[in-house]
């Protein structure tokens, strides 16, 4: 089945009557919850818009990320201290309709060398009018004479049907110790 159909027999405002299938009834209900199907727009597709980013390392305050990304694209967006242990957490909004497998995809480059790829499945959710938050898991920034430097990376948030909803392209620096805030 494709996405675009399952996303109509999905979509909040069809009549539960027309499906007669009860696992498929118990399926929408499960992952609807308590959606005011009033509230949900018109559209099939789902709106995703991301509230926040933050780093967050234990004992420092959080590093909190501007979305999008302002000012000068070329110069780094935020520092890290080599060898420290660090966390993404984001806040998002879901409206419209279920977002369905929601990923988050980073690669990471250093002197036009890829040196990292992350791809992380974040879930499938439903419009609410409360945001979600998510932490990625704990991750460390290498160390070391080589790892500290200037590094460029884009990150995205995709869903199963390849909708982007979120690219950042931004530089970001390892250095010895924290920058000073």
């Amino acid at each position: 089945m494709n996405m675009m159909k399952m996303m109509r027999i999905l979509n909040p405002r069809s009549s539960w009557a027309l499906n007669d299938d009860e696992s498929l009834r118990r399926w929408k209900e499960q992952l609807l919850g308590s959606v005011d199907i009033n509230a949900v727009g018109e559209t099939l597709d789902p709106d995703v818009k991301f509230l926040s980013l933050a780093i967050k390392s234990p004992g420092r305050n959080d590093i909190l990320l501007s979305v999008p990304e302002v000012g000068n694209p070329k110069s780094p967006w935020f520092t890290l201290k080599e060898g420290s242990k660090y966390s993404l957490e984001f806040t998002f909004q879901v409206n419209n309709n279920i977002v369905s497998g929601l990923k988050y995809k980073n690669n990471v480059w250093k002197t036009g060398i890829k040196v990292d790829s992350t791809k992380e499945m974040i879930g499938t959710f439903s419009p609410q009018p409360e945001p979600y938050k998510h932490e990625m898991p704990e991750e460390t920034t290498p160390s070391g004479m080589f790892a500290r430097g200037s590094y460029s990376a884009r990150t995205q948030f995709v869903d199963d049907d390849n909708r982007c909803y979120l690219e950042l392209n931004y530089t970001f620096e390892i250095k010895k110790e924290w920058q000073l805030t």
